[in-house]
């Protein structure tokens, strides 16, 4: 059997989007309207609503330590087979919800499913393509992905407009049988047979094992999961905190998608400027900026009994997400540097790692939610903070010959 080489051709790139954006798209899409579905399926507390975007989180979590190995033993179009497969399945299992608990399981199933097509789609890039060609399919890919959280709210919330929540399922189904079908006819195997690797469990702990005792990978690894974990605390609170603490319910999607900007912004700006001042530089004043606009917003917060004007709320939170955009990309990277030789799996190991540390902090912050802003500020900064501790750690630990990235 010949290679397939990848063409970074314009369908190429459309079916790259499409699988990349499935998370975000499944995640934004659902904000306008967690509060309508936890009233209508009987959840006990008002915070009990994150659940939603929680459940989908720890799925995808598992998700990608499972999927990504796994591609590299069975191909790449089998693995992403299955994950659609559960995906449109616990889709299948939200839509026909009886109960809250229904609902949430039918997520977590949905998130481990919709991990696959995330995580494989960019192993397809590169098996056919390296360096400056796939530079461009990404950015190609990226430019279109950045574009599922400033829109997703705005369909979910038009999606309620015309019809029941339930039909955003209905959406994801078609979405799910649409990129199978494409992926299907369209698309050949980009991993020949003789270039796949044994999955084992033996391997993955090994390679978990060396993520975890080296410093720099871990240390970077659990600033991310910080990180992440304030963005975790803002999806699941964002809902209740626009629509029902600030009143702006119908304008949800605008309020969400002008934040979104932020961190497409960021990442455009971090691509650009990356190369001439180096992605430790960068991130260090980007992860000084995060602690400094969390603290305005604890100050504004404490200042304001929890409630501070929404023009300032809106300010703090655009300069936080302009620097959470800047830093995710680099700490990732950094996070990666000393595990080339297990590139693959080390990445989908640090990932996992990453989430399970942010759906822990988002989640314990979430819960804290009291109608003010005080516990979600209070958790920016101290996960701010976090990131900043594990950082630094990192970079003392780091070897002589590698500080002059």
């Amino acid at each position: 059997m010949q290679s397939q080489t990848v063409r970074p051709n314009a369908e190429f790139i459309a079916l790259i989007a499409m699988m990349t954006a499935m998370i975000a798209m499944s995640i934004d899409t659902m904000l306008p309207a967690i509060g309508i579905i936890a009233k209508e399926l009987g959840a006990v507390h008002d915070n009990d609503r994150q659940l939603i975007i929680l459940g989908f989180f720890g799925g995808m979590m598992f998700g990608t330590l499972i999927f990504g190995p796994l591609s590299d033993s069975i191909g790449r179009k089998h693995t992403i087979y299955m994950g659609l497969v559960l995906y449109t399945l616990g889709s299948l299992v939200c839509l026909f919800s009886s109960s809250f608990e229904m609902l949430v399981a039918g997520r977590v199933l949905q998130g481990f499913g919709g991990a696959s097509p995330r995580v494989v789609s960019l192993a397809m890039v590169r098996d056919g393509a390296a360096g400056a060609a796939m530079a461009r399919i990404m950015s190609f890919v990226m430019s279109v992905f950045m574009l599922v959280p400033i829109l997703a709210p705005a369909v979910g919330q038009g999606v309620l407009f015309i019809a029941d929540w339930r039909w955003i399922f209905v959406g994801f189904i078609v979405w799910g049988i649409t990129v199978g079908l494409w992926l299907g006819t369209r698309q050949p195997e980009t991993l020949v047979p003789e270039k796949r690797l044994p999955f084992t469990v033996g391997t993955m702990w090994r390679s978990a094992v060396e993520v975890v005792r080296n410093p720099v990978s871990i240390g970077y690894t659990v600033a991310v999961g910080g990180i992440f974990g304030a963005f975790v605390t803002y999806l699941g609170t964002s809902q209740q905190i626009f629509a029902d603490q600030y009143d702006q319910g119908a304008y949800f999607a605008l309020w969400f998608g002008g934040l979104a900007v932020a961190i497409a912004l960021a990442m455009i700006f971090n691509g650009k400027t990356v190369m001439r001042f180096g992605m430790r530089r960068m991130s260090q004043r980007a992860l000084w900026g995060f602690i400094a606009s969390a603290a305005g917003l604890v100050l504004a917060s404490l200042l304001t009994a929890g409630h501070p004007p929404l023009w300032v709320l809106g300010a703090l939170l655009f300069v936080n997400f302009f620097c959470s955009g800047m830093i995710f990309g680099n700490y990732n990277a950094m996070a990666m540097e000393p595990m080339g030789h297990i590139a693959g799996m080390a990445s989908a190991i640090s990932a996992a790692l990453s989430s399970l540390v942010a759906v822990t902090l988002g989640g314990l912050a979430g819960r804290l939610y009291d109608g003010s802003l005080n516990p979600v500020a209070g958790a920016f900064l101290a996960y701010g903070l976090v990131a900043l501790v594990c950082s630094e750690w990192a970079e003392r630990n780091r070897p002589a010959k590698s500080n002059n990235t």
